[in-house]
């Protein structure tokens, strides 16, 4: 848990300097590109749906479109070539009551999930900068 509040607050801290885009696509190389970005998310989506905290809010969700727009995304985000063509994350989430508990159970499966693919810790950090200004228009409860 301090782990998740440490790598929390890097993120937040980071996130407006680090959202701005540079053209830098090494971040997109450390997570392995489109292919290391690919197996990533088969992982995280496969544990968002076994874990307990989050498993109801993807009940009903095409979960292979889910993974391309997750992986789409975090290309998009860290630097790569690809196009991001989901939804606003307000929209996306709209209705959803998601609350801090659910949202800070989600980055903690997608920590473990960054783990076990053996992404280095600083790597991880850049790209949860990268995501921590989402979580204004993803938490509505």
């Amino acid at each position: 848990m301090t782990r998740l509040l440490i790598t929390l607050l890097l993120a937040f801290t980071l996130g407006q300097a680090s959202a701005q885009s540079t053209g830098n696509d090494s971040l997109y190389k450390a997570f392995g590109e489109k292919a290391g970005l690919t197996l990533l998310m088969d992982d995280f989506v496969q544990r968002l749906v076994a874990e307990p905290r989050t498993q109801a809010f993807f009940k009903n969700t095409d979960l292979s479109r889910l993974k391309t727009q997750l992986t789409d995304q975090l290309c998009m985000l860290s630097g790569g070539p690809c196009k991001y063509t989901g939804r606003d994350m307000k929209s996306a989430h709209m209705g959803m009551a998601v609350g801090k508990s659910e949202f800070n159970a989600l980055v903690e499966v997608l920590q473990e999930a960054m783990d076990a693919k053996n992404i280095a810790f600083t790597d991880q950090n850049r790209m949860l900068a990268l995501l921590a200004s989402m979580h204004r228009d993803i938490i509505t409860k």
